[in-house]
């Protein structure tokens, strides 16, 4: 009930007609999609934007984001292709991955249809979109059937189930969006279809001693700098492991599932990024840990904090009247990395 009706409070307005695009709904290797291009005449083929959208994999539609995508769209004069992929808990993991990757790959095999340089073609999502975004993207790092991405663009990305005692969510655990409960259930109804064990989850008894040494060296508060650590730190308390928790959740520990965990030789094939994050998130330090490894693995990235963002900040632009400087700014930036390319 929680569920269905958070859908239907977030469904957003049908909007009218856009003077300066031509939009239409089309299907991608049967993935609905809702594609977005100028109507301006363009010199030459323009890039293209495959945007998965957030809303913890179990909310959100091609509707909600609808302004976001426009804006976008407009303001940099691209192809946006908007994905609407299934939906937890109705379709759990990987369903949506495989919706996006199917889309992207769809589209890139298609690109001469919407008139989108194949060089140029970059995917980008804000949250679990975001999510998506960084999963897709090191799954096609190692095709060599496709063109290569231009770039990634992960907006306040939720990349790892490991630890959800890091600093920002310590931090800003009471702060919405999305609060640190919230984030555990979503990434429960996205594995598992249901949130059982949110508890052992949240204290981190899901997780095999061996295993958390293992992803230390990318999972950690030694990681985050010491500057975001002045709200305070909680360090974990070793809670006993208990194994029939971890075998409910074990494909937390799959890349596709959670990006911060793929193999360097994965992560050093990835194309140029722009990663943006919020100070008062709980998601904060997934994107500090994930810059840190690309750049780690010599990957350029391009970093935008909002010192007064907070989660979901993005989604709320022009939002039924409501609109925070903020999430204007979030948003431009995305835009201006964009015209850099």
């Amino acid at each position: 009930i929680q569920i269905t009706f958070g859908r239907y409070v977030r469904q957003g307005r049908k909007l009218g007609v856009d003077p300066k695009l031509f939009i239409q709904d089309l299907q991608f290797n049967k993935v609905p999609v809702r594609v977005y291009q100028p109507k301006a005449t363009s010199d030459g083929r323009r890039r293209g934007i495959i945007f998965f959208h957030g809303g913890g994999w179990v909310f959100g539609s091609l509707d909600t984001y609808e302004k976001v995508c426009r804006y976008i769209s407009r303001e940099s004069e691209s192809v946006v292709v908007s994905v609407q992929y299934r939906l937890a808990p109705e379709h759990k993991y990987p369903a949506a991955y495989e919706d996006c990757l199917n889309a992207t790959i769809h589209f890139m095999k298609n690109i001469e249809l919407y008139g989108v340089d194949p060089a140029n073609v970059i995917v980008c999502g804000d949250s679990a979109g975001g999510n998506l975004a960084a999963a897709v993207s090191q799954t096609l790092a190692g095709r060599s059937d496709l063109p290569k991405l231009r770039a990634q663009i992960l907006i306040y990305p939720g990349l790892q189930a490991l630890d959800f005692n890091l600093p920002s969510y310590h931090q800003n655990r009471g702060v919405p969006l999305l609060f640190r409960e919230r984030a555990a259930f979503f990434a429960l109804q996205y594995l598992n279809g249901d949130a059982l064990h949110m508890q052992e989850v949240l204290e981190g008894s899901h997780i095999p001693p061996d295993m958390r040494l293992k992803y230390r060296k990318w999972v950690s508060p030694d990681n985050i700098p010491e500057k975001f650590k002045v709200r305070g730190v909680k360090p974990l308390r070793p809670t006993d492991f208990i194994a029939e928790v971890y075998e409910t959740v074990k494909r937390f520990c799959e890349p596709n599932l959670c990006p911060l965990l793929a193999e360097d030789a994965i992560v050093h094939q990835l194309p140029e990024s722009f990663i943006l994050t919020c100070e008062y998130d709980v998601l904060r330090d997934d994107g500090l840990l994930y810059k840190k490894r690309l750049e780690d693995n010599g990957v350029r990235v391009t970093w935008y904090h909002l010192e007064d963002g907070f989660h979901g900040i993005i989604s709320l632009y022009d939002y039924c009247g409501f609109s925070f400087p903020a999430g204007k700014r979030g948003l431009d930036s995305v835009v201006n990395f964009l015209k850099s390319l």
